[in-house]
């Protein structure tokens, strides 16, 4: 039966393993539970979901043992990525387009009409703090 990634992200993580997870309801709580989930996995596990945005995020968040990948998939993202001095750095992705959250760096977005993407994230240790 398939299955919607909207609703229900997927763990890989070794052996070419593929591990649906349970419904993502938005609250960062829910990152935690999933590095106790696949704990085993450790640095190498990657979380493969979809987020729709029709505005900007009001968190910035940070994955600490690995890079994520962002490929926006319909409208336009404004990915914006906190760099070590403090500066920001913007980076426009369009349909078909992607970008790198490099490991430890503070990221969060702005989402000026409908936009949609697909992350592959090293989700071990996810933080959030308020924007």
């Amino acid at each position: 039966m398939p299955e919607k990634l909207s609703y229900n992200p997927v763990h890989l993580g070794h052996g070419g393993s593929a591990v649906t997870q349970p419904e993502f309801n938005g609250d960062p709580d829910w990152y935690e539970a999933y590095s106790k989930r696949h704990e085993a996995d450790g640095e190498e596990g990657r979380l493969v979901s979809l987020h729709s945005f029709s505005e900007s995020w009001t968190m910035w968040e940070m994955h600490p043992v690995g890079a994520e990948m962002v490929l926006c998939i319909k409208g336009e993202i404004i990915l914006i990525q906190q760099l070590s001095d403090d500066t920001q750095k913007r980076t426009v992705l369009r349909e078909g387009e992607y970008a790198i959250n490099p490991p430890g760096v503070w990221h969060t977005a702005d989402i000026e009409s409908e936009a949609s993407a697909v992350f592959i994230t090293a989700g071990q240790g996810t933080e959030h703090r308020d924007r």
